[in-house]
């Protein structure tokens, strides 16, 4: 509590001495009910879209983007969202529904978009998000729940796009910034654009470090960035993009509850002497179209191509990566105008190919690798190809109907280029039809309501196909593994009130879902992580989820503006018979039984900010996050499981003008009652599933428009 009141008395005298600059008026930004959104494919206004949706806009971001280095700050006020910080950096674990919850690393069936270009691998694996500078995004849209009909296995649980900002409307400008914090934190963002007459254009360079709460918890990133837009006419748009990133950092591992109640800051035992990390290196460049033949006829296309440089140190191995990674889409838009009707059609196809060279060598220790033990040495080709149709209906005026139904093929073919004694090379094939149907009706102009129903569909990815767990063999395919599915539904309200004051959706959804991605080890190859969808008989190991999300965001007066999300979430198993959970300590006996909460998902999660806008330049806000009680595996044992927490944050902002640049300045102070809490759990069959969150942490930053 002494730090809380320090800091309040520090943050005001602060304030104080950049009083006297000369105040320009702001406005507050309201959410408009008529904003469109792309991440269906075709443009809609939101107020007649029938899925659940979340705008992310630069202003909800400020309330909460302290570092603007990973996603788990841009995402606090989406409900049905849910992202762990593993370290405190930027390798976070997020899923949508829970889909993804399951995967030790990466983000899985969550289609991801930067400026028009897939993140997400042909068989719709995102292996992270350093790509993105949170601090140059403008805004994003979350489509949630199952839309593998719109962008197939991508798009299981759900669709996230994110847009940067454009450069300035003037020849040149430029923006400097830097945020210092807690445990060594720094970061700084160096961009500038402009615009010359049918050109636009941003290139932003940043560099990030800090050493994180824990021991072995270093980490470093440096993003190149550079975007433009070129508009030849009103009906063509081209925006091709190239971004560079290299990411480092160590991975502590999780904790037993012994080690994390004699000290939350230590690595697990294997983490140092094995020098456990990850390093990516990968450079992207691509396009976007948006060629309007006339008003009712639309042709959109993109192109790209990534080349990714990846090594990992585990206790038992280094293993080095080298992807290269192109795709293409197009989409035609086809509308048609009747009395009081309105047709659009679209129709297109996506296209993605990725190789892997794979080799896995022993880790002496240290991470240093062992020259003369191979362990394998593989080559992996994937292809995705997938066909897609959507129609939509405007139809008396109040209402419209979207139905979208697609095919998709993934592909993989190993070759093991040991070949001699043995070889492990071989192929596998999984494709699925999938659909989806959704109704709105907007009986007024400020409300909306909406149902729908549609599929999910998740073929392996490389992370769980290419990791054979046999005993004695490195290499090859998991034969075992097939693909998931899921169908769910949801039915939702939004609108907003009071001249637009007060902004609100609520949507109740259900999801069921067959040969759900479950973890496991063996005994002969400790600390390696396997997978399975099936259960020792081969049945499905399958989920019930239904649950709740709401958002509302209020202001009364200029002066005041509140916002919260809350998610209410009952995942629970559906399996026949109870299953062991496979673990490297075969005297530990769990199962998982009907019933059982999935891992790492709290029945109830809500964030809530409060910010008052004390003059038109300085600002003071308050936030809190709350999770309920979460389990680390699917046996539920409650001395195994984590305590539910609460977490406050609070800032205080200025901007101001000197010599006509622009200022901003804030300080945030994160956890300011120091709550001990866990950042992170997983269902590690080590029984190291516990990655302790930091205490108290400040931040101060600086940003300075040219």
């Amino acid at each position: 509590m002494k730090k809380f009141f320090l800091l309040l008395t520090l943050l005001i005298f602060t304030s104080g001495t950049f009083f006297a600059q000369v105040q320009t008026d702001t406005t507050s930004y309201k959410l408009p009910f008529e904003v469109l959104i792309s991440a269906s494919r075709i443009l809609t206004p939101l107020k007649s879209l029938p899925f659940a949706t979340s705008v992310i806009t630069n202003d909800i971001m400020n309330v909460s983007l302290n570092k603007t280095i990973a996603p788990d700050e841009a995402f606090k006020l989406t409900p049905g969202v849910k992202v762990d910080n593993q370290a405190d950096g930027n390798r976070v674990h997020l899923s949508i529904r829970g889909q993804g919850i399951l995967s030790e690393r990466g983000i899985r069936g969550i289609k991801f978009m930067l400026d028009g270009i897939p993140l997400n691998d042909p068989a719709g694996f995102t292996p992270d998000l350093y790509d993105v500078d949170w601090a140059t995004v403008k805004n994003i849209e979350v489509l949630r729940g199952p839309s593998a009909s719109l962008f197939g296995g991508s798009a299981s649980g759900g669709i996230v796009n994110i847009t940067t900002f454009d450069g300035p409307d003037k020849p040149l400008g430029a923006r400097v910034s830097t945020v210092l914090g807690s445990y060594n934190f720094w970061k700084s963002l160096g961009e500038f654009g402009g615009t010359a007459d049918n050109i636009n254009y941003r290139v932003s360079l940043s560099r990030t470090m800090g050493d994180g709460y824990r021991v072995h918890t270093k980490y470093w990133t440096n993003n190149f960035y550079g975007k433009m837009t070129y508009t030849p006419s009103p009906l063509i748009k081209i925006t091709p993009v190239m971004y560079y990133t290299e990411s480092y950092s160590e991975n502590a591992e999780g904790l037993n509850l012994e080690q994390v109640s004699e000290d939350p800051t230590q690595p697990n035992p294997d983490a140092v002497p094995k020098n456990e990390y990850i390093y990516t290196q990968r450079f992207t460049t691509g396009a976007s179209a948006d060629i309007g033949i006339n008003e009712n006829n639309k042709i959109l296309l993109n192109g790209f191509v990534r080349r990714t440089g990846y090594k990992e140190s585990v206790p038992s191995s280094v293993i080095s990566r080298t992807y290269v990674t192109p795709g293409a889409s197009a989409q035609y838009i086809l509308t048609l105008n009747g009395n009081n009707v309105k047709h659009t059609i679209s129709a297109g196809t996506d296209l993605q190919f990725q190789s892997i060279n794979e080799t896995k060598r022993a880790n002496l220790g240290g991470g240093v690798e062992d020259y003369s033990s191979l362990l394998s040495n593989q080559d992996i080709w994937q292809s995705g190809a997938g066909l897609f149709l959507t129609y939509r209906l405007d139809f008396l005026e109040k209402w419209s109907a979207t139905l979208s139904t697609r095919y998709d093929n993934i592909h993989y073919e190993l070759t093991d280029n040991f070949k001699v004694p043995r070889d492990l090379s071989d192929t596998r094939n999984y494709e699925k039809p999938t659909f989806k149907i959704g109704l709105s009706y907007t009986p007024a102009d400020n409300i909306n309501l909406f149902a729908n129903i549609g599929q999910g569909f998740v073929a392996p990815a490389v992370e769980e196909l290419a990791n054979n767990p046999s005993p004695l063999i490195y290499g090859g395919f998991n034969k075992d593994l097939t693909y998931a599915t899921s169908l769910g539904g949801e039915i939702g309200i939004r609108g907003d009130l009071h001249g637009n004051s007060f902004y609100y959706e609520a949507t109740l959804f259900y999801l069921s879902t067959k040969n759900d991605f479950d973890r496991f080890r063996i005994p002969g190859r400790p600390l390696e992580t396997f997978y399975r969808n099936t259960d020792s008989l081969g049945n499905a190991l399958s989920s019930n989820r239904y649950g709740a999300e709401l958002y509302f965001r209020y202001s009364p007066s200029s002066k005041i503006e509140f916002q919260a999300a809350y998610t209410y979430s009952n995942f629970k198993y559906s399996v026949n018979t109870p299953e062991r959970i496979i673990m490297d300590d075969e005297t530990i006996v769990k199962y998982i039984k009907d019933g059982n909460f999935l891992p790492n998902s709290p029945e109830h999660q809500l964030y809530a900010d409060l910010q008052y806008n004390i003059t038109s330049r300085l600002y003071a806000g308050f936030s809190g996050e709350v999770y309920s009680r979460s389990y680390i595996d699917g046996a539920n044992i409650e001395a195994e499981s984590v305590p539910g927490f609460a977490l406050f944050n609070a800032r205080i902002g200025y901007n101001f003008t000197i010599c006509n640049y622009d200022y901003d300045a804030y300080i945030f102070a994160k956890n300011i009652f120091g709550r001990k809490w866990i950042a992170f759990t997983e269902p590690d069959p080590g029984g190291n599933s516990y990655q302790p969150g930091s205490p108290f942490e400040i931040f101060a930053g600086l940003s300075i428009k040219l």
